[in-house]
């Protein structure tokens, strides 16, 4: 990512909640075909978060700690803000000076975009500024959050809407927490009274249904956008007796990610 900063765009994509097993079971039947498209050899890689819900992990991921690839061993950082001992920042690790990411890509130039979807962004109190507080620009509606079935709907038309202000000649840091995949997701399915897995992969399809517009819409600015896609945390449906997360079960801190670079043109 190092050599990166300055040329291209970047984006991060939180689907919050997304289960890996879920995600993975999606793309192996081809019910995600526009996210298959961007995910290397079209499969999802699995990770752990470090925490097991959205102001924590969040909190860990814009300062360098991403969720860890399963495999055992020291994995290196694609970004880390500076710390006297860190073992996981390397050769191609961009390392910076300040305590987040937004902060650090603004010393670079970068315009800061912040469309929140769950409520630790929704501004409505300290708590739910701080996260979006990190950003030049920060956007929240009840439409993008929970409880709205076409939230990503909502946070595309922003986007549509704010990337004009942008010049085209400033790099942009886009930063987009989508709030479909969690609960209440019941409403993707006709007739569902209850949040399952089903409804949890239906939220997902219609996430999928809306990626293209989002990729269309960043690499619409003429620049590549070095993109990571990933969860922050999953979430339980029964398993071992556990509803949610904020606990410490396998299902909540394995999770799916993915990174790419989108080229102007290709959507």
């Amino acid at each position: 990512m190092r050599d990166l900063i300055g040329s291209h765009d970047v984006c991060l994509v939180t689907l919050d909640t997304l289960r890996f097993d879920v995600a993975d079971d999606l793309a192996a039947a081809g019910r995600t075909p526009a996210l298959a498209r961007v995910l290397p050899g079209g499969r999802w890689e699995r990770r752990h978060s470090p925490a097991s819900f959205t102001y924590a992990a969040h909190h860990a991921f814009f300062a360098g700690f991403l969720p860890t690839p399963a495999a055992p061993g020291r994995h290196e950082r694609l970004y880390a803000a500076a710390f006297p001992g860190s073992e996981t920042s390397g050769e191609r690790t961009w390392v910076f000076d300040a305590a987040d990411l937004p902060t650090a890509l603004a010393r670079e130039g970068y315009h800061t975009l912040c469309l929140g979807g769950v409520g630790f962004f929704n501004r409505r109190g300290a708590l739910g500024s701080v996260l979006p507080g990190l950003f030049a620009e920060a956007h929240w509606e009840p439409e993008f959050g929970v409880t709205a079935p076409g939230c990503l709907d909502a946070q595309l038309d922003r986007l549509a809407e704010t990337l004009p202000r942008v010049p085209v000649r400033q790099p942009l840091f886009t930063f987009l927490n989508v709030a479909a995949l969690h609960q209440p997701n019941r409403h993707y399915l006709p007739d569902a009274d209850a949040d399952d897995l089903a409804s949890h992969a239906a939220a997902l399809e219609y996430v999928d249904s809306r990626v293209g517009r989002l990729f269309a819409l960043l690499t619409g600015r003429g620049r590549p956008v070095f993109t990571i896609v990933c969860s922050d945390h999953g979430t339980a449906y029964g398993e071992d007796g556990h509803t949610g997360h904020r606990v410490g079960h396998d299902v909540v801190w394995t999770v799916p990610y993915a990174q790419f670079t989108l080229r102007p043109g290709e959507w």
